[in-house]
């Protein structure tokens, strides 16, 4: 018997992804642009974006921006009870990776690579590693 995989289209992976971040953006209370901004979008860009039936092309960067801040989302949730993980991001931080400065800032200002830093804190902490 052969298995075979059902693969995806690129339509279908940026509609769940845009789905998803459009859920945490809103859990989290973010500002249309930090919404767009972690998501290395312009704020029009992401204004359509989160709209169901968008047909425009996510790249690699924000493929995994968004896989990443999903991850992050779900460490927070199962890591602090609801108050705090919905707005963990938006509070100031005295931890080494955030200096006072609230995470979502933080992250927007070191992309990518700051926003998996801040994953792997997180699954570190969850995780008791």
């Amino acid at each position: 018997m052969q298995i075979t995989a059902k693969t995806r289209e690129p339509v279908e992976i940026n509609a769940v992804a845009l789905k998803a971040y459009a859920r945490t953006a809103s859990a989290w209370r973010l500002t249309l642009k930090e919404a767009a901004a972690l998501a290395d979008m312009s704020e029009s860009t992401w204004k359509r974006a989160k709209k169901p039936g968008f047909t425009g092309e996510l790249t690699k960067d924000q493929l995994l921006r968004l896989s990443a801040i999903i991850g992050i989302y779900k460490s927070l949730e199962l890591y602090f009870s609801e108050p705090l993980a919905r707005s963990w991001m938006t509070r100031p931080n005295a931890g080494p990776l955030f200096g006072g400065a609230r995470p979502v800032e933080t992250a927007i200002e070191g992309g990518l690579p700051h926003i998996l830093n801040i994953r792997t804190y997180l699954d570190a902490l969850r995780g008791g590693a």
